[in-house]
């Protein structure tokens, strides 16, 4: 039992050249509350108490539940030689003696502020942004691949990891704090990195976690039923996604069109923009256009054909199956070629990616005794659906789902999934996801009461928790020519339940499963 694992890495550049507080005031459009402080030499920026350093530009954020400057005198005894905030910050630490910048959008001009201090490094870099509901991690890994074949020191920060080099620790969520992912783009220019590809979530893009920063190219996976909790409509959660394709923003942008969405992002965006369409059989006038694919009925890939700019046709093949996962590897090629990638490179790399954790991961291969176990984080309806259609084709057997649905978000999708489990998995196994402050029995009852619209006698529907335990349960109703699939996490180190972060893996849990199965299989022929 521990909280959320802090980051071990070293996340900023070694060294920054000072920069004075009136330039930074400047940039971020900030009113400094004392001009005898305008030479005040800033070296480093942060939002987390915890990280600072002496010389730290520390951005007092107002939260949800708590204002950012209650921690301003910890961050100035650790020190701190500024702070920047908002009105109401300023008057929560008025009596602490140290130099303010008082701003109506602090969050916004923290970003701007440590682009300043560690030298715009996102100007120096091929840096690709890619947003969307789902696909953000696998067409992220993709567009690295692709980059690879021209870069050979890259950066990726993500879902999954924040990694430099060859170096990478756990990330603490889809995108990091705007002075988290400045100072990290500024080592990675120390290191000598050419290229990066990072994550953009709708919250990041609202709460301007990418503030100050240029992208080289923007992406736009799609735009599917989530998050509806914060951005309360899907107009707004569009709005957010937009955000980064802003003029100076991003120099260029990639859109998939497959969904409505799309294609009303595409007819606003004011920046060079190429539109992608990644169904065969739609009948969309776009840039890059699918006109062939085969999924990949043996499971580990997929193959497919489409059409350039300029009309010329090529083959083209994703390292997962899927047609999800075509759409994901079409959308990269044309990103990684957007970034300066040569496109014949751009296809071979993305063809010959490393596979992504978490998604459509193949843990246990099937067996004549084993059944295909599987590890997706597909968490939202419209995933869920493309998850298990995936697997159908290369499931001769039984599919078995093990999932259930995060709490403190979007309840409405939560029947939904449960209705899309039922009418597509042949078994299912509801368990608990991160519950988080809700009780579980209550987001699982949620699922179930969704299950039973399709399948009103629960007929081959086992509840389980928790959730080690319902991997466990899964793995073991699979046979030779089934497929077990547990979704929902994914990559995920670790699970929330009630506050506390536990270490947990789904991955893990289907390791540890099949060797006590595989141990009890062998006790029993010595036995015999």
């Amino acid at each position: 039992m521990a909280n959320e694992p802090m980051p071990t890495m070293n996340l900023r550049p070694a060294a920054t050249a000072p920069t004075p507080l009136a330039a930074i005031a400047d940039r971020a459009k900030a009113i400094l509350t004392r001009p005898d402080a305008a030479n005040t030499s800033i070296s480093g920026a942060t939002v987390d108490s915890r990280d600072v350093r002496e010389g730290d530009l520390f951005g007092a954020l107002p939260g949800l539940n708590v204002h950012g400057a209650t921690f301003a005198e910890i961050a100035v005894a650790s020190g701190a030689s500024a702070v920047l905030t908002d009105a109401k910050g300023a008057e929560l630490f008025a009596d602490l003696d140290i130099p303010v910048l008082v701003s109506e959008d602090p969050r916004k001009a923290i970003g701007e502020a440590a682009a300043l201090i560690y030298g715009d490094p996102s100007h120096s870099l091929v840096f690709v942004g890619v947003t969307g509901t789902n696909g953000k991690t696998t067409t992220s890994y993709f567009i690295d691949s692709a980059l690879a074949t021209v870069h050979e020191r890259r950066g990726i920060l993500g879902t999954v990891e924040l990694r430099v080099l060859d170096e990478a620790i756990e990330s603490p969520r889809t995108t990091v704090e705007a002075p988290v992912l400045h100072g990290l783009l500024a080592r990675m220019l120390d290191e000598g990195v050419t290229a990066a590809v990072t994550e953009v979530s709708s919250h990041a893009a609202a709460l301007d976690r990418i503030s100050g920063v240029e992208f080289a190219v923007a992406v736009f996976t799609n735009l599917q039923w989530d998050h509806l909790d914060f951005h309360h409509t899907m107009e707004e959660y569009l709005a957010a996604k937009a955000r980064l394709f802003e003029p100076g923003r991003a120099r260029r942008g990639i859109i998939n069109i497959d969904d409505e969405w799309g294609r009303k992002l595409a007819s606003t965006v004011a920046i060079p923009a190429q539109t992608v369409s990644t169904l065969p059989d739609a009948d969309l006038a776009a840039d890059w256009k699918v006109t062939w694919a085969d999924i990949g009925l043996d499971g580990v890939g997929s193959r497919f054909r489409f059409t350039d700019p300029e009309g010329v046709e090529h083959d083209a093949e994703s390292p997962l199956p899927g047609l999800v996962n075509v759409s994901n590897a079409m959308v990269a090629i044309a990103a990684a070629h957007a970034a300066g990638v040569p496109l014949d490179k751009a296809i071979d790399g993305v063809a010959h990616a490393h596979g992504v954790p978490g998604r459509m991961e193949r843990v246990v291969e099937r067996s004549e005794v084993d059944p295909l176990a599987i590890v997706d984080y597909a968490h939202t309806p419209d995933a869920l659906d493309l998850a298990l259609r995936g697997v159908r084709p290369i499931t001769p057997g039984k599919l078995i789902l093990i999932f259930g649905s995060d709490g403190d978000r979007d309840r409405g999708k939560r029947p939904v999934m449960g209705e899309i489990a039922a009418r597509l998995a042949d078994v299912i196994v509801l368990t608990d996801e991160n519950p988080r402050s809700e009780e579980p029995a209550a987001i699982r009852a949620a699922i179930r009461e969704g299950i039973q619209k399709v399948r009103p006698d629960l007929k081959d529907v086992h509840e389980v928790e928790p959730r080690m335990a319902a991997v466990e349960y899964g793995l073991r109703l699979g046979g030779p020519g089934d497929t077990v699939i547990v979704t929902g996490k994914g990559h995920e180190p670790t699970q929330e339940i009630a506050g506390v972060f536990y270490r947990y893996n789904d991955r893990d849990a289907y390791l540890a499963a099949h060797a006590k199965i595989v141990a009890e299989r062998e006790a029993a022929e010595a036995d015999s």
